[in-house]
């Protein structure tokens, strides 16, 4: 049976711009193609065993050719499978999702385009600009400003849009903006008429810059705007200058890459996004729960649950025997910090004991007057043995019962690229030290990133690695992580150029 084919927007770069349809498309498909340019955590609703693969491009670096994306996504469609074609912005507009609609129609596939929010109309409006506006501007023109370089010739009527009476917005034209001036000035347009470039549009590092057609490409090169940018030209350009409402943030301007499991990572990704900064999804780690049989606690008087993972594995094996939250009813159930006690609280338990400090030494103590003949240390397959041996030197039966492990996460080489060069990289556990240097393969951080360590046992791995953390959080949670983000930029604010200037930020494929 042949399966179907979603060509799919994923808006301009802000998350909440994903449409509801779009979400509801990257959960149920089995496969996800995806390009470069889309929204922080897009990906962080994909279902288990989905296999995702990057297919876009990278100005000056990798690319996956067209004719191979259009290819991968025929070849799954025929295998059955449900695949989701996700691009940045809206696929109609300067997205080549009419190449593969008809590349779909030729094959025989059937096909659904899910539009976007585009980024030349939600750039301008993140930017105050309204791109018609009664009596100044009643029509707007989305035009190309990078065109194929094979072409011919220009398909561009530079007299045609000299004389459109109305806004013209240009894609993907910050590195021609001189040219694309000189030439509507040379076809007649104005060369005093206000014009903006847009960087980033929608996300936390936009920028702004106003001027005039004659001066504004000299402008954004003395400021050194980049891609992704749009151009605005014609007189709303100028009520940027009255109608911006995009407040500064703490992190705007900085790159953190997460490398936590990607299903884990989406707190942590939008809490620094939230503060302003630019999240590089970096997952080297995923999750596998382990089998076994149906879990029956009534024999433990103490059961110690140690991460959120823990958490929901255990239930799953009370679920398995036909249990609940009220097979826990006779054992007090410690936590080992605030993210699994919440962990627990969903599915109806509060944690008995919860130590002030994150890490198993802190249980240990905070169980110190609590009395135990027979425990259960639900856990990752790698986890320490501090806990177990420290009830067990009290004299207590443990059972230690591994309910997951974590193993390596294929890491693209474009999404380790940003994070190596990102001004801070987070570390929330042992396993994504190793496994990041893993997949780093030698290859060197930028000299002014700043580690960023979850707690003293991560620390502790990473110095193992000849790695000195340059930050540690106080709170070993994913609070604790992002307040020490936010402290630390806030110390060193104005210090260095951020490492991961450089970085293109998400934002649609049709932003330019």
């Amino acid at each position: 049976m042949t399966g179907r084919v979603y060509l799919v927007g994923a808006g301009p770069g802000d998350p909440g711009l994903l449409t509801a349809r779009a979400l509801e498309l990257i959960a149920s498909a089995e496969v996800i193609l995806h390009d470069r340019l889309i929204p922080a955590g897009a990906l962080d609703g994909a279902r288990a065993g989905a296999e995702v693969l990057f297919v876009g491009k990278e100005g000056g670096g990798p690319s996956v050719a067209q004719e191979e994306t259009e290819a991968l996504m025929v070849d799954r469609a025929r295998a059955g499978k449900t695949v989701v074609r996700l691009k940045g912005g809206d696929p109609f507009v300067f997205g080549r999702g009419g190449e593969e609609a008809l590349t779909l129609r030729e094959a025989g596939i059937p096909f659904e385009v899910v539009p976007g929010v585009t980024a030349g109309l939600a750039a301008s409006a993140y930017a105050g600009i309204p791109v018609t506006h009664r009596g100044i501007s009643s029509a707007v023109a989305l035009i190309t400003g990078h065109e194929d370089p094979e072409k011919p010739g220009t398909a561009i009527d530079w007299p045609a849009l000299a004389g459109f009476p109305g806004t013209l917005v240009f894609y993907m034209g910050v590195r021609r903006l001189p040219e694309i001036a000189e030439a509507l000035i040379a076809a007649g347009r104005p060369a005093g008429e206000p014009a903006a470039v847009v960087e980033a549009g929608t996300l936390p590092a936009q920028r702004t810059l106003t001027g005039t057609l004659q001066s504004i490409a000299a402008m954004a090169l003395r400021e050194g705007f980049r891609p992704p940018s749009i151009a605005v030209v014609g007189p709303v350009a100028e009520l940027a200058q009255e109608l911006s409402w995009l407040a500064p943030m703490p992190l705007a301007g900085l790159t953190v890459a997460v490398t936590r499991a990607r299903a884990q990572a989406s707190e942590l990704a939008r809490g620094l996004a939230g503060h302003g900064a630019r999240v590089v999804q970096a997952p080297v780690i995923r999750v596998r729960a382990l089998p076994g049989p149906p879990l029956d606690p009534s024999p433990y008087d103490l059961v110690c649950l140690t991460s959120p993972n823990g958490v929901d594995a255990l239930f799953e094996r009370l679920a398995e025997g036909g249990r609940d939250a009220r097979s826990l009813a006779g054992a007090r159930v410690a936590a080992i910090g605030p993210g699994t006690a919440r962990a627990l609280a969903a599915h109806g338990v509060v944690a008995d004991v919860v130590p002030e400090r994150f890490v198993a030494e802190a249980l240990v103590e905070a169980l110190a007057e609590v009395p135990v003949s027979r425990a259960l240390v639900a856990r990752a397959r790698e986890a320490r043995d501090v806990l177990p041996q420290a009830l067990r030197e009290r004299g207590a039966e443990v059972d230690v019962l591994a309910l997951y492990e974590t193993l390596a996460e294929t890491l693209a080489p474009p999404a380790l690229e940003l994070a190596l060069a990102a001004d801070y990289i987070t570390f929330t556990s042992s396993s994504t030290v190793h496994f990041f240097l893993q997949a780093a393969s030698g290859a060197p951080f930028s000299p002014a990133a700043r580690i960023v360590s979850i707690g003293p046992v991560t620390s502790e791995t990473l110095r193992e690695h000849g790695l000195e953390p340059h930050v540690e959080a106080r709170r070993h949670d994913i609070a604790g992580v992002i307040d020490a983000v936010l402290e630390d930029a806030a110390e060193h604010a104005g210090e260095a150029t951020p490492a991961g200037a450089g970085a293109s930020a998400a934002q649609g494929n049709d932003a330019g």
